[in-house]
């Protein structure tokens, strides 16, 4: 897999050079990861609502083809496109969504955070109270069975949609990775945002990934202190390690 440390940049060209990407790469094309940060800017999954949008200012608002709702992008976030086939790497969608997931937990393991999944709602989050606590969930979620191949043309939502009676319980939970991915003829784009060291304050100008008052933390709020270039580093190894086939 071929690393591509694009620094910052807009979110509108990024989104389509990974789309012509994927679209034109022949079988034999080598993988790429993509990791980037940028400036302000909303983006809005597949199943968007526009409700979900409470006060944009003058952050500008992109559709997307991903699945699931609204999001934030900004400065001092990781954001991490793999370009992948995943015919080729020989798993399916499931299990590649649970190694993004994994590749966040590592990462967070390196600062003493535990990450935790939470069922229905894709991405990762930590304790409110105790970031550094190892104590489980109440609910932990269960390792996917692995298998070879994937679907195609399956975009997978940056959280669960709606909430309410049954939905996720994010209960004293801050949100710092979110997951939305995109998969055309086995080939994924778009990926994962980590947050490091960021302006939150955007988050609240949204419901996040569709649920009003998620909590979005990020690694300094929680008390870590890193840098953007070390944080990229060590979530681009830790992609590069899970992804391989």
């Amino acid at each position: 897999m071929l690393v591509k440390v694009l620094g910052r940049v807009d979110y509108l060209p990024t989104y389509q050079a990974m789309a012509a990407f994927t679209e034109s790469r022949g079988p034999g094309a080598e993988d790429e990861l993509w990791l980037c940060e940028h400036p302000p800017v909303f983006t809005q999954g597949l199943a968007g609502k526009a409700d979900h949008v409470l006060d944009p200012g003058a952050i500008p608002v992109v559709s997307t083809n991903r699945g699931g709702q609204v999001t934030y992008h900004g400065p001092g976030q990781v954001v991490a496109y793999p370009l992948l086939d995943l015919q080729r790497a020989g798993y399916f969608v499931k299990e590649y969504v649970y190694r993004l997931e994994e590749a966040v937990i590592r990462t967070l393991g390196d600062y003493g955070v535990t990450g935790h999944r939470v069922r229905s709602a894709p991405g990762i989050y930590v304790r409110l109270d105790d970031p550094f606590s190892h104590a489980r969930l109440p609910s932990p979620q269960p390792s996917p069975a692995s298998g070879r191949g994937s679907g195609a043309g399956l975009p997978l939502p940056l959280a669960g949609e709606g909430g309410g009676e049954g939905g996720p319980d994010f209960t004293n939970l801050g949100k710092i990775a979110a997951l939305g991915i995109k998969v055309s003829r086995h080939r994924t784009y778009h990926g994962l945002a980590f947050n490091v060291a960021m302006d939150l304050q955007p988050f609240h100008r949204i419901n996040p990934c569709g649920y009003a008052g998620l909590a979005t933390v990020d690694l300094s709020t929680i008390g870590v202190s890193t840098t953007w270039n070390e944080a990229a580093d060590r979530l681009g190894h830790k992609l590069q390690a899970l992804l391989a086939s």
